[in-house]
């Protein structure tokens, strides 16, 4: 189907560009070349006329987001990107800010040709592009609900943070982007839930008619397990360790794959630069229950703890939602929040999953990371 900037989202349709989107559309392709379908292009030689439309006719969103109207499910999107004049610099994010590649940059003549899986809950599927110069040459969106997933169980430092509130961030919002187009990543955490909030909640049961044999179930609690109140607040040896291996038990009942996660530190710091841990006896926990249950276990807390401590009192403010007054449209008296984080830092703290992945030889995700 031709899509153009004006193609704006309408319900009876089911696709367009979301009202207020700012949106352009390029065709660069020359007259004398379009005469003859079979004509070799004049930057490509090999590249007849109707690959060099698709390549040479392209929207420019600057700051847009498209909408597709799909039942839910996952798919495979194949998104064509490039320019034959100017180079590119394309950003995708998908629903809430949810980043599903590393930024795609091409250089004149060149059309970038990318793949990722997204899980589509609700009916609706959003794309959000930007960047300096991005490019939308084309979409194609598959059905595939065959394809590998990551669930996430977890609470805010976990989350898929609402655009409202930008440029707050959970590492599991980039963690897609970690991973090529065989892996989609399913985020189900909620902000100020707990082990025990979320599954009384009935988050857990929800994931678990979701999920299907070989995914896997990443689990990360600790931040609300460690409150008073009685719906949320567990004791770290007794019932904290109970409700995770619920998440367990559920997830090798379905055949899937449970990996347990030590909850992300926060950012307080003692008088000689180390990090101070809030945690406790809940991140020894999960180690045991891990060894126990014969999980396999990314120590979040260990890395996030050698990261931060390597960046520094004043570095990890470029991690945590430290931010100026006036700095973000959504925050014009400014934040200063020492658990919750900013892109950067979950997106440093994704990087470190992934490379957990790797230490720990999760396969097929393994081969499967960027």
């Amino acid at each position: 189907m031709n899509v153009t900037a004006t193609t704006t989202y309408e319900e009876r349709g089911g696709y367009g560009f979301e009202a207020g989107s700012l949106v352009y559309e390029k065709q660069r392709i020359r007259d004398d070349d379009v005469s003859d379908p079979t004509k070799q292009h004049y930057n490509n030689p090999g590249q007849t006329t109707m690959s060099a439309r698709l390549r040479s006719g392209f929207c420019i969103p600057l700051k847009a987001s498209f909408i597709v109207d799909l039942p839910d499910g996952t798919y495979q999107v194949l998104l064509v990107a490039g320019d034959e004049l100017a180079e590119t610099v394309t950003r995708v994010k998908a629903g809430e800010g949810r980043l599903v590649l590393p930024t795609i940059r091409t250089l004149p003549g060149q059309c970038a040709e990318v793949r990722f899986s997204v899980v589509v809950r609700g009916g609706r599927l959003r794309l959000s592009f930007s960047g300096p110069a991005p490019r939308i040459n084309a979409l194609e969106i598959t059905l595939a609900n065959q394809t590998m997933t990551v669930f996430l169980a977890g609470d805010s430092t976990v989350t898929d943070q609402p655009e409202s509130g930008y440029p707050y961030c959970g590492w599991g919002q980039l963690l897609p982007a970690q991973f090529k187009h065989d892996v989609a990543v399913d985020n189900h955490a909620q902000s100020g839930r707990s082990s025990r909030s979320f599954i009384n909640e009935g988050r857990l049961s929800a994931m678990m008619e979701r999920i299907k044999p070989e995914d896997f179930l990443f689990i990360q609690f600790g931040h609300n397990d460690e409150k008073p109140d009685p719906e949320r607040g567990t004791d770290p040896f007794t019932t904290y360790k109970e409700y995770l291996k619920k998440y367990i038990d559920a997830a090798r009942e379905a055949k899937a794959r449970p990996v347990l996660v030590t909850p992300v530190h926060r950012r307080y710091f003692a008088d000689d630069g180390t990090l101070t841990d809030t945690h406790g006896d809940y991140i020894i926990a999960v180690r045991e229950l891990a060894e126990e249950e014969g999980v396999p276990l990314i120590d979040l807390a260990e890395r996030s703890r050698l990261l931060f401590e390597q960046a520094g009192v004043e570095g990890t403010k470029e991690d945590f939602m430290w931010v100026l007054p006036g700095e973000y449209l959504n925050f014009p008296s400014g934040v200063e929040d020492n658990t919750h984080f900013q892109e950067r830092g979950a997106s440093r703290l994704a990087q470190q999953v992934a490379e957990a992945i790797r230490e720990l030889q999760l396969q097929p995700l393994q081969m499967y990371l960027r």
